[in-house]
């Protein structure tokens, strides 16, 4: 499955049968109708579909003759599809600094990074290192991020190749402070954020050896 649903995806014929699923559930009936299918066709792509990870069986509905499945979205397909939130993040910032100073900013994002960390880790900040690290990068993944952990002879590092919060960063880097800020709470130590701005943005987060996970 790809990271985005682009517009070449919905001009094909898949494309326009996840279009129309989204909407609501469809049959192989409705689709063949709508689309101008056969309905051999439409079984042939929704087999593709299910394949993917994109169409599911939701239900049956009754016919004349006999029931017929519907399908709709898959959870993770719904993911799939372009959101709004780049935009209004980075308009939500571009306003705060117009009425914030940089020190009141900084802080209305470590508050962020502490409420996603009060709500994403149950377990707070106990157990072990490793219990409290795999805690931190389900959280980023969570954000959209896809973190990795590495031991490193001063420490530990979290890197992700995919910064989770992209769009906001190229334009506020100091977005990275909420990223930052949600990691330290959950890991129970400071950690410092070293990410790589330049281009694609990726995520580089470190964790001083003096931290034993004691």
């Amino acid at each position: 499955m790809t990271s985005k649903l682009d517009k070449r995806f919905f001009d094909s014929t898949r494309g326009r049968i996840v279009a129309s699923v989204r909407t609501r559930s469809r049959t192989v009936n409705e689709l063949a109708q709508e689309l101008n299918l056969t309905d051999n066709a439409v079984r042939a792509h929704l087999v593709s579909l299910e394949r993917d990870g994109l169409i599911r069986q939701s239900g049956i509905q009754r016919g004349t003759r006999k029931p017929h499945f519907s399908y709709e979205l898959t959870t993770e397909a719904e993911k799939l599809f372009p959101k709004a939130y780049d935009v209004l993040l980075n308009q939500l910032i571009a306003t705060l600094k117009i009425r914030l100073s940089k020190a009141e900013i900084e802080e209305v994002l470590r508050e962020v990074g502490r409420a996603l960390a009060e709500a994403q880790s149950a377990g707070g900040n106990e157990g072990d290192l490793k219990k409290r690290v795999s805690r931190a990068l389900a959280a980023l993944e969570n954000i959209g991020g896809a973190a990795r952990l590495e031991k490193k002879e001063n420490g530990f590092v979290i890197e992700s190749d995919r910064c989770p919060l992209e769009a906001a960063v190229a334009k506020h880097p100091e977005v990275c402070t909420l990223a930052e800020t949600l990691l330290t709470e959950i890991i129970g130590s400071k950690v410092y954020e070293r990410c790589d701005r330049t281009e694609a943005p990726k995520c580089r987060f470190e964790i001083p050896a003096s931290f034993n996970g004691s």
